[in-house]
């Protein structure tokens, strides 16, 4: 199985082979890989964009496709895959659903998890994906491209304690370019925060609007 990539919501590696087999003269793959990487991207779309009830239906789904399997390490991919969207909207719950599987998971999958949880301490940072070894050896977002992936490194440097103001600022203008709406609140919250304790009334009431603009539907 490929490494970690969020850009690809963790399962790319079942649509490529899937789309591999439409080619050649394999048999077709199972039909759990397309729905899974099917659910896992709708999962992730409703998340950022903060629709709950849906991420959450179809999360079940994906995970309940990857679990007919009966493999452990897939559905631990799942589970991380689903820690990570939610790191960068700065949701932490130590990859709640991860841990019961963490035993039957590999030396990647555990370093991945320690990461997403700031647990950096003794961290092997070469078993992770090339985007993420780079946040743990310099301490900065660095040149990622990828929206997501830059802010699930944003939310593990802000969780391990090393993100610094350039870098926030960073996060909330990409979740702010992606129109998402979830991790844009969480990261205007921080700013917003930063702002209160320098005693900054007027970028304080400026990150107010913006929030009220992001949270509020239209009439």
């Amino acid at each position: 199985m490929k490494n970690f990539s969020i850009s690809l919501l963790g399962l790319g590696l079942l649509a490529a082979t899937a789309a591999l087999s439409a080619c050649s003269s394999k048999p077709p793959q199972p039909d759990w890989q397309g729905n899974a990487y099917s659910s896992l991207q709708s999962f992730s779309s409703a998340y950022l964009t903060g629709d709950t009830r849906v991420a959450d239906v179809e999360f079940a789904r994906a995970r309940n496709a990857v679990a007919s399997t009966g493999r452990p390490d897939l559905v631990a991919r799942a589970e991380l895959m689903r820690c990570a969207t939610r790191v960068a909207s700065l949701e932490f719950d130590n990859c709640a659903g991860f841990q019961p599987l963490a035993q039957d998971a590999d030396a990647g999958q555990r370093s991945y998890a320690a990461y997403l949880n700031g647990q950096w301490q003794g961290l092997d940072a070469s078993l992770l994906p090339p985007q993420h070894k780079t946040a743990v050896s310099t301490g900065r977002l660095g040149d990622i491209q990828d929206p997501l992936s830059q802010l699930v490194a944003a939310g593990a440097l802000l969780q391990s304690g090393r993100l610094t103001p350039a870098d926030i600022a960073t996060a909330t203008e990409t979740a702010s370019a992606q129109g998402w709406r979830r991790p844009l609140l969480a990261w205007l919250g921080v700013q917003s925060q930063r702002a209160k304790a320098a005693g900054d009334a007027a970028a304080l009431a400026q990150l107010q609007r913006r929030m009220d603009l992001v949270a509020k539907p239209a009439p």
